[in-house]
C-alpha cells in the first residue's frame, strides 16, 4: 500500500536543500537573455567549484539499481545490490558514490507500478538532495515503446519506432513522444533512451530491427525530429541512438563487437541524416554505440571509445555539444578489446559525458578517479562534462521541482484520452500486405468461428499479452466466436497437427507469426493450416519480412510488435472497425533470391 502524504510531502530540510541548490544553480533555458544566460552560468560554476573530486566522478555515471524502493526494497534485491553493486539500496548508492544519475528497469523490480515508480524517484532525489552538495538526479529509462518498453500497463503503451514509420505521420510520431513524455515526467523520469535514430537497411539485423523507424534516411530523419520535438516539449531530455548508426549490423552488440563496413560516404548518405535531424531539433542527448567502423575510425575501436568518431564527427563535425551518453558500459561489445577499468576512461577521452551501467561500478568509478589524479583525464575535461550534465539538469527543471505527486500521476498516466490516442495511432499503422481475393475484413455474421495461434513472445513490459489470447479477446469483442491455441516460436510436430485439428469446422484461422527463419516451423503450421482449406490470416507480429517465408495464407497483416496496442488495432482491422493505412519502412526481399524486391517501401493494401 502507498501512503500519499509520505509519497508527496518531502522533509522540510530537503525542501529547504533544494531551494539551496535552486539558488546556487538556477534554470538554464533557451529563454534567457545573455546577461541571465552569464549569471545562470556563474551559478553553475559555483556549483562545480564546491564538488569534490569523487563527487565530479560520480556525476558522470548512470547506474542501475535493484528496488522498488530507495530505501526499502524488497530483501532479494538488497541482495542483488550487495553482490553486484556493494551497497543496499539506491540511498547507499547514492551516498557512496554520488552517482549523477539511475536508470530504471523492469528486471531490477524498479517499476511495478506509477505510483511506485513515482515513489521510488523520490527517494532517489531526496537521497541525492541530502548530500553535503545537492545535485538532484537524472532519472532515465528505455521506454522505446513497440518492443522495448520498461513500464508497461496501466501506463499508455504507444506504437513503437517502425509502426510509427509504417504510419508514415510526423504528426502521429511528435504526439505519440509527447503523451509518452508527459507520462515519464509524472513518475519522475526525465531522460528517455529514445528515439532510434539507427536506419535499418539490413533485414538481418538482431538488435535494431522494428526498433527502427525504417530504411528511408529521410523518412527516419522527419520521425527522429518529431518524436524529438514531442518529448522535449514533454520535459522529458531526448535521447538519439546509436551513434555514428546501429542500423547495418548482423551482430547483436549486447554479445559482440559488430563492424559497419559503409564507406565514409554512405555513411554521410545512409546513417547520418536522422542525427543531423536531432540535433537540428536541440536534441539533449545522444546515445553512442559499441560498433567499429574502420570509416570513420582506422583504429577499429568501438564508438564509444572512439575519439574520431565522437570528438571528430560528433561534436566537431556535426556542431553537437549536448550530452554523449554511452550505450550500457555492460554490453560485450564495449568489453571485447579493453578491460572494464579502461573503458569508462576512454569512453570519457573519446568524448562521452555520461558512463552508463557499468558491470561493476566500484571498479569503473575508481579507474576514472585515478585517472584524473594521475594526469591522464584533466580535472578541466570532467568539468566540460559535468557543465553538459548540470546544464541540462537544469534546463529540465530539476533543481527548482525535483519531486513529483500522486495527483499529477492519477491526472496523467494512462488516462482514457491517452490511451484513445494509442488506439487510434496504432490503427493508422497496421499494414495489410496480402488480402486474396478480399478475405479481409471478415463479417462476424458470414464467418463467425474463428481459431487463432501462433507465438506467445514474452511481453516487452511484462503487463501485455499473451498475444493469442489478446488477438482472440479482441476479436470476441468484435462478434467473433474464437478459441485459441498458442503453438509458440517453433511448433512441435505435435503442436501442428493439434492446431489443424482444432482448424476443423472454423471459418478461419489467425495465426501470429513472430521472426519467421528458412527452417522455421512456423512455416509448416501455416502450409499444413492452409491446405485444411479453412483460409488462413497470418498476423507478423515482430518483423514485417514473415510473408516473404509463408505460403498458403490468404491475408497476412504487419503490427511490428506483439504490445496489446497493436494487437488490437490489428483485431479492428481484420474485423472492417478500421481500414488498413500502413505502408512498409522497410522493404522486404524475397526468400528465395534476396536480391529481389517482394515488397518495396511504401507498400501496403487497403480495403476498397
Amino acid at each position: 500500500m502507498h501512503h500519499r502524504a509520505t509519497a508527496t510531502t518531502p522533509s522540510r530540510r530537503t525542501l529547504l536543500t533544494v531551494t539551496a541548490a535552486a539558488a546556487a544553480a538556477a534554470a538554464v533555458t533557451g529563454a534567457a537573455t545573455p546577461a541571465g544566460a552569464a549569471s545562470d552560468e556563474r551559478r553553475l560554476e559555483r556549483l562545480i567549484s564546491r564538488m569534490s573530486l569523487e563527487e565530479k566522478v560520480g556525476q558522470l555515471f548512470v547506474m542501475r539499481v535493484y528496488g522498488h524502493s530507495a530505501t526499502d526494497p524488497d530483501q532479494a534485491d538488497v541482495d542483488a545490490n550487495l553482490k553486484e553493486i556493494g551497497v543496499r539500496t539506491a540511498a547507499e548508492l547514492i551516498a557512496r558514490y554520488h552517482v549523477g544519475g539511475i536508470i530504471y528497469f523492469s528486471w531490477a523490480h524498479n517499476t511495478r507500478d506509477p505510483h511506485q515508480i513515482a515513489d521510488l524517484s523520490n527517494g532517489v532525489q531526496r537521497a541525492a538532495l541530502d548530500r553535503a552538495v545537492p545535485v538532484p538526479l537524472l532519472i532515465s529509462i528505455d521506454q522505446e515503446h513497440g518492443i522495448v518498453a520498461r513500464i508497461g500497463e496501466p501506463a499508455t503503451l504507444m506504437p513503437g519506432a517502425m509502426a510509427l514509420g509504417a504510419g508514415g505521420s510526423r504528426s502521429d510520431a511528435r504526439r505519440a513522444a509527447h503523451l509518452a513524455g508527459t507520462e515519464l515526467a509524472a513518475m519522475g523520469i526525465r531522460q528517455n533512451y529514445a528515439p532510434v535514430a539507427d536506419v535499418n537497411v539490413n533485414p538481418a539485423n538482431p538488435v535494431i530491427g522494428v526498433r527502427s523507424f525504417g530504411a528511408d534516411p529521410r523518412a527516419v530523419a522527419g520521425m527522429v525530429a518529431a518524436q524529438v520535438s514531442g518529448y522535449q516539449r514533454a520535459g522529458v531530455a531526448a535521447t538519439s541512438k546509436h551513434f555514428p548508426g546501429h542500423g547495418d549490423t548482423s551482430v547483436d552488440s549486447h554479445y559482440g563487437l559488430p563492424t559497419i563496413t559503409h564507406t565514409r560516404e554512405q555513411w554521410r548518405t545512409l546513417d547520418a541524416p536522422p542525427f543531423r535531424a536531432a540535433i537540428a531539433a536541440g536534441i539533449d542527448s545522444i546515445m553512442t554505440a559499441h560498433i567499429v567502423v574502420p570509416a570513420l575510425d582506422p583504429a577499429e575501436d568501438p564508438a564509444t571509445l572512439s575519439r574520431p568518431i565522437l570528438t571528430g564527427i560528433l561534436r566537431e563535425q556535426l556542431g553537437y555539444d549536448g550530452v554523449v551518453v554511452t550505450d550500457s558500459l555492460g554490453m560485450e561489445g564495449v568489453r571485447t578489446k579493453y578491460g572494464d577499468d579502461r573503458v569508462p576512461v576512454l569512453a570519457l577521452k573519446a568524448g562521452c559525458d555520461q558512463l552508463l551501467n557499468p558491470p561493476k561500478l566500484a571498479v569503473a568509478w575508481n579507474a576514472v578517479l585515478a585517472a584524473v589524479r594521475s594526469g591522464e583525464i584533466s580535472e578541466a575535461r570532467i568539468d566540460e562534462s559535468i557543465r553538459r550534465i548540470l546544464r541540462l539538469k537544469a534546463k529540465l527543471g530539476l533543481f527548482h521541482e525535483p519531486y513529483v505527486t500522486h495527483d499529477a500521476v492519477d491526472r496523467t498516466v494512462g488516462t482514457r484520452p491517452h490511451l484513445a490516442t494509442a488506439d487510434r495511432i496504432a490503427e493508422r499503422t497496421t499494414t495489410l500486405l496480402l488480402n486474396e481475393g478480399g478475405l479481409l475484413p471478415l463479417d462476424s455474421a458470414r464467418l463467425p468461428n474463428l481459431l487463432v495461434v501462433g507465438a506467445d513472445a514474452a511481453s516487452p513490459s511484462g503487463t501485455t499479452g499473451p498475444p493469442t489470447a489478446t488477438l482472440a479477446g479482441a476479436l470476441a469483442e468484435l462478434g467473433f466466436t474464437t478459441t485459441v491455441l498458442p503453438t509458440g516460436t517453433a511448433p512441435t510436430t505435435a503442436k501442428i497437427d493439434e492446431a489443424v485439428a482444432a482448424a476443423a469446422g472454423k471459418d478461419a484461422v489467425v495465426v501470429g507469426t513472430y521472426n519467421v527463419t528458412a527452417t522455421s516451423s512456423q512455416r509448416t503450421l501455416v502450409s499444413r493450416l492452409a491446405a485444411t482449406g479453412v483460409p488462413v490470416v497470418t498476423v507478423a507480429i515482430r518483423n514485417p519480412y514473415d510473408i516473404a517465408r509463408l505460403t498458403g495464407q490468404r491475408a497476412t497483416l504487419a503490427t511490428y510488435s506483439w504490445t496489446d496496442v497493436e494487437l488490437r488495432a490489428a483485431a479492428r482491422v481484420i474485423a472492417g472497425r478500421a481500414r488498413p493505412e500502413g505502408r512498409l519502412p522497410v522493404p522486404v526481399q524475397r526468400a528465395d533470391d534476396p536480391t529481389q524486391v517482394l515488397h518495396p517501401v511504401g507498400y501496403g493494401l487497403t480495403y476498397d
